[in-house]
C-alpha cells in the first residue's frame, strides 16, 4: 500500500529499543515539524480552500500526537531533549530542483510530505512488532493508521492539484531516490534514521 521501494531493516527497531529516550524525543519533534509543515502549507497556499481545511485539521492532529509522545516520555521519567536536524527530511527536500513555478513547488512539498508520512507509518509498524515494551508497541500500532491516512491525504492533494499524469512520475522518482537514501542511514535513535 505504501509503495516504499526498500523496507526498513528490522535490526533498526531492535537497536532503537536501546535508545528509547532519544527515539521518543526525535518522534516528538517529527510530530511538531509535521504540524509546522501543515501550517506553512495553508499560509503559503491560501487560495487552495480544500488544502487550507485539510492542513488546519492536520496541524491540530499532529500537535495532539506531539502531546501524546511527550506524555509517554514524562511517564517514563524522560525529558524532551533538544531538537535535532532531520537529515532524512533535508535530503528528501533536495530531490526536486528549485523552481519558480508556484504550483510545481506545491506538488513537490506535498509529495515530500506524503513520503515522510509513508515512511513513518512503515517504521511505526516495524517498531510496534519489535518493541518489548507493550505500552509503546500498542502506541505505535495505534499511530500507524493515522500516518497512513496522512500519506494518502498528501498524495491525493497532489494528484487533485496537478493530475496523476504529472504527479505519478514525480512520485515514482522520489520513491526511487528515497530507497537509496534510507539504505544510507543507520541511526536507530531517529524515526527516519
Amino acid at each position: 500500500m505504501l509503495g516504499l521501494k526498500l523496507p526498513t531493516d528490522p535490526r533498526w527497531a531492535t537497536a532503537a529499543q536501546h535508545h528509547l529516550e532519544d527515539l521518543l524525543t526525535d518522534h516528538a519533534y517529527c510530530e511538531q515539524k509535521a504540524a509546522s509543515t501543515a501550517i506553512s502549507l495553508l499560509i503559503t497556499y491560501p487560495e487552495h480552500t480544500e488544502l487550507v481545511r485539510e492542513m488546519a485539521a492536520l496541524a491540530r492532529e499532529e500537535m495532539s500526537h506531539f502531546e501524546m509522545v511527550h506524555q509517554l516520555m514524562v511517564k517514563r521519567g524522560f525529558v524532551l531533549g533538544r531538537e535535532r536536524k532531520d537529515e532524512y527530511v533535508a535530503a528528501l527536500q533536495q530531490h526536486f530542483p528549485k523552481t519558480k513555478d508556484r504550483n510545481l513547488r506545491l506538488i513537490h512539498r506535498l509529495l515530500v510530505a506524503a513520503l515522510i508520512e509513508a515512511r513513518s507509518c512503515e517504521r511505526f509498524r516495524v517498531i510496534s512488532e519489535t518493541l518489548q515494551d507493550e505500552e509503546l508497541a500498542r502506541f505505535y500500532r495505534g499511530l500507524m493508521a493515522s500516518e497512513a491516512g496522512h500519506y494518502t491525504l498528501f498524495l491525493r492533494l497532489a494528484r487533485d492539484t496537478a493530475g496523476r499524469d504529472q504527479v505519478d512520475p514525480l512520485w515514482e522518482g522520489l520513491l526511487e531516490y528515497e530507497k537509496n537514501l534510507v539504505a544510507s542511514f543507520e541511526r536507530p535513535q531517529h524515526i527516519h534514521g
